[in-house]
């Protein structure tokens, strides 16, 4: 019977440690907010939240950030839109202006103490700070540009670290007005360079893996992937940043391309954690093609716990 009893303590203590472990690990696990796009099975934002639960944080799906300038019904705009569903240059001067000022950016994060932006749509040219050409244009979401314009200008005044992944480092290019490439094979013409669809499969159906040259020893990335060549970065893109000249931005990868250098990732260091990738770290860490992409998502974890540390 004694026994018995033992076990029985035994159990329920093991029980009870089991259970505390867990609430602590709840409590200490940082939200990461993956910002909001209206097709959440898309592989690269699915991935991304794999990518972000494998590094040990819990990804928040947030919601879609409206802008009080703007006439929306049920979440759509309704008079802000270009024929092609690009943002009109009215309302964009509207969202530049105001930023997130006039949205519901605040209460939307919570506890949430960093953010990640994945790959998805073009940008709407009428958010870019130069006149670019419009070529190629692969789809727009206004919806999107808006929520990300509120949501990024929000995490940058309030030094809210991020980690900005294709469209998402092209979206921290322009929201820092940097130029432009609206199209690479256009823009390689207009060259008269050759252009291999080195970034992108030219029938669209599948990721280009190509070397990135980390160009600063001294910078975030560098620390993160410990080496100057990230080898075989899977690539889906046809846009790109074509110079940060004036603003707070600063290269600190590229690839040679065609004999053109294409930036693949830009940084904010005025800020504790901002860096923008050209390429998709998410899909490497899902299809387990190598162990060292899972380190950029390790980063914006550590990056979030000590923010959750600071607020605490």
């Amino acid at each position: 019977m004694i026994k018995e009893k033992n076990i029985f303590f035994a159990c329920a203590a093991l029980l009870f440690s089991l259970l505390l472990s867990s609430c602590v690990r709840e409590k200490t696990q940082p939200l990461i907010g993956v910002a909001w796009r209206s097709n959440q099975n898309a592989e690269t934002f699915v991935a991304t939240c794999k990518a972000i639960e494998a590094a040990g944080g819990k990804p928040v799906l947030l919601q879609q950030i409206l802008s009080a300038d703007l006439a929306y019904n049920a979440n759509m705009l309704t008079d802000a839109k270009n024929a092609d569903g690009s943002l009109s240059y009215a309302a964009a001067k509207l969202v530049k202006c105001n930023t997130f000022q006039n949205g519901n950016v605040g209460s939307m994060l919570n506890d949430v103490t960093a953010v990640v932006f994945p790959g998805g749509e073009d940008i709407s040219p009428s958010l870019y700070y130069d006149a670019p050409p419009v070529e190629a244009a692969e789809g727009f979401s206004a919806e999107r540009d808006v929520s990300d314009y509120l949501l990024m200008s929000y995490c940058l005044v309030n030094d809210i670290p991020m980690l900005c992944i294709c469209r998402g480092m092209q979206f921290l290019s322009v929201i820092s007005g940097a130029k432009m490439i609206q199209d690479i094979p256009y823009y390689m013409a207009q060259k008269g360079v050759d252009y291999r669809y080195d970034h992108r499969d030219k029938a669209q159906e599948s990721f280009v893996f190509h070397d990135v040259t980390v160009t600063s020893a001294d910078s975030l990335l560098r620390s993160i992937v410990g080496s100057s060549v990230i080898e075989n970065a899977p690539s889906w893109h046809h846009q790109a940043v074509d110079s940060v000249d004036g603003t707070r931005l600063v290269v600190t990868a590229v690839t040679n391309t065609s004999g053109i250098d294409i930036i693949e990732a830009v940084e904010r260091p005025d800020k504790s954690f901002v860096l923008g990738l050209q390429f998709h770290p998410e899909i490497a860490v899902v299809r387990e093609l190598d162990y060292t992409s899972i380190t950029y998502f390790r980063a914006i974890v550590n990056a979030a716990r000590h923010t959750m540390k600071e607020k605490s």
